[in-house]
């Protein structure tokens, strides 16, 4: 096999599936000069290598992103519509944003301001928040606690305790959570007893079975429309993604 004729047949190999590159009916012989062609070719042209790199990772984010569209749309009732999730912005909103959240979450406590600013700039977007507690004991007290006051003093008085939380600096402790809810005029003693009870349990616990369906491992993770968005996006990325899904 000369070398004019290994360029060619490389270029042609390359090209197909990784299914169809038999060489098994190649002699010995032919397969050790077929591949010390390769390696020549290889060094000659190393553009080539990063190109089949980035040709992979295209394929694979495509994969990602229909896997992911597949996920959410298997599981469209529970993410958008599970009955017990605080729902903000305009509840009659064209484009729903859900986001999967962790109080001690620097990038949560980023997006959040993120997220305040696409409300207030787009009237027609539908909030809502999951509270999903990955980052230690602090933040499933914090979580336990915001529940608590959903639960108990409603979607307002969550609304607010979230906020706080989410600029709250120092470690999360029930004296703390105590205080705050008393900032707001809250009960923290019907509150703090309503914390570990099992509707509480419950729904802490139907959010993370949720996130294990979906293949969420942090936070903030978002859901657009369609689309699982992981990690921490900027504003004017949101926007855009936004404009983008209404098309």
């Amino acid at each position: 096999m000369t070398h004019r004729f290994a360029a060619p047949l490389l270029a042609a190999i390359l090209a197909l599936p990784a299914a169809a590159m038999d060489l098994t009916e190649l002699t010995d012989a032919e397969r050790a000069q077929f591949r010390a062609e390769v390696r020549s070719y290889l060094l000659e042209n190393p553009e080539v290598i990063m190109e089949a790199v980035d040709a992979l990772r295209e394929r694979e984010a495509a994969q990602q992103a229909q896997a992911d569209i597949d996920l959410v749309s298997v599981n469209a009732e529970a993410i958008f519509n599970d009955g017990y999730s605080w729902v903000g912005g305009n509840p009659e909103g064209d484009i729903t944003l859900v986001e999967f959240l962790d109080y001690r979450c620097g990038y949560c406590k980023k997006a959040h301001d993120e997220v305040a600013k696409l409300l207030e700039t787009d009237g027609n977007i539908r909030l809502i928040v999951k509270e999903f507690p990955i980052l230690g004991d602090q933040s499933v007290l914090a979580s336990r606690f915001a529940v608590a006051v959903k639960q108990l003093a409603g979607g307002d008085s969550y609304k607010a305790l979230n906020d706080a939380l989410m600029v709250f600096k120092g470690d999360i402790t029930l004296a703390s959570l105590r205080r705050l809810a008393t900032t707001f005029g809250l009960d923290s003693d019907a509150i703090e007893a309503h914390m570990d009870s099992d509707a509480v349990t419950q729904e802490i616990a139907d959010t993370r079975a949720l996130a294990q369906r979906l293949q969420i491992t942090g936070t903030p993770t978002f859901v657009m429309k369609d689309e699982l968005l992981r990690g921490y996006l900027p504003f004017d990325q949101m926007q855009a993604l936004i404009a983008e899904k209404r098309g």
